[in-house]
């Protein structure tokens, strides 16, 4: 079986559709891959935030009608740029090991979050990191920061901010991990679902690639993964919410937390549920059902609506 992979065309998009075809040409069953480049909407519409045009769902569109006109098998994705539904006839068939799920602050000359002067100017546009940074220090400025990693990267060194926010598996798999200054804990910044996790995704009725997909998927990334995606899903979040879920399994206990706050940093609402880990999903059903009781509904409106 000779697979087609469709991806993105930056670095990093490159990177995880190389490893993924690394990974599968080991199998007995792959006789070889190819790799389809494609440019996505939301890497051409970089002068508007993410919000404005449509949400991350924009970085995966073209790969989906690829696959669903024959022109590619799969498709491999940041598991936090992956809507929580997929479109109909659509599957995620597996979800690799997790990398590195924190996020990482990366300064011109490795201060700390504690270092930086006062009312420092931040580059990101993630409203959970937004949220999460001002809950740490009110005083910081957050403006919009779009673009692949070199790019932010570059708009740092320029000077255009103090310092910028990305994902430290996105750095590492790019080997620019020496540019982290720090990497938070999930008790300082919770990470977006399944951050640092490789998805593939391809059409439900391809039965004979799914069996071989499957044998990529990871057992505790895919419970982790299942807990932290049902949190967006029930809450009806996107990716540019300010939505943040991390789970971890030990003995087989499946510990969940989420975060939903508002990108001021002037309300939060944080909860924490364990369980079994064979029972990912409802456990992440029942904290969305407890953040719901504690407001989040409310306070995610509220957000839509002055991001409107």
């Amino acid at each position: 079986m000779k697979i087609r992979i469709a991806t993105r065309k930056s670095a990093l998009a490159l990177w995880q559709a190389n490893h993924v075809a690394a990974v599968l040409e080991k199998l007995p069953e792959v006789s070889g891959t190819e790799l389809l480049p494609m440019s996505t909407k939301g890497d051409e519409i970089l002068d508007r935030s993410l919000q404005k045009i449509g949400g991350k769902g924009l970085f995966i569109k073209e790969l989906e009608v690829a696959m669903q006109n024959g022109e590619a098998d799969l498709a491999v994705h940041s598991m936090k740029d992956v809507p929580a539904e997929l479109p109909d006839g659509f599957c995620l068939a597996a979800t690799m090991t997790r990398a590195n799920h924190r996020d990482a602050l990366v300064t011109r000359d490795g201060k700390r979050i504690d270092e930086l002067p006062q009312n420092a100017l931040i580059g990101s546009s993630s409203l959970r990191r937004q949220a999460q940074l001002k809950m740490l220090r009110a005083d910081f400025r957050i403006e919009p920061l779009r673009g692949n990693v070199n790019t932010r990267l570059a708009k740092l060194e320029n000077g255009d901010y103090d310092a910028i926010i990305l994902a430290a598996a996105g750095l590492e798999r790019l080997k620019l991990d020496h540019h982290i200054s720090q990497q938070f804990l999930p008790s300082e910044m919770l990470p977006a679902a399944a951050q640092g996790v490789l998805g593939i995704e391809c059409m439900e009725n391809n039965t004979q690639l799914r069996a071989v997909l499957e044998q990529l998927s990871d057992p505790v990334t895919v419970q982790t993964t299942a807990a932290e995606r049902t949190i967006a899903r029930v809450l009806n979040a996107s990716c540019q919410s300010p939505v943040a879920a991390y789970a971890t399994i030990s003995n087989e206990t499946l510990a969940l937390t989420a975060l939903v706050a508002h990108p001021d940093g002037s309300q939060s609402i944080r909860e924490s549920i364990s369980g079994a880990a064979t029972e990912a999903e409802q456990l992440g059903e029942a904290l969305a059902a407890r953040l719901l009781e504690c407001g989040a509904r409310e306070l995610l409106d509220t957000i839509e609506a002055i991001n409107d």
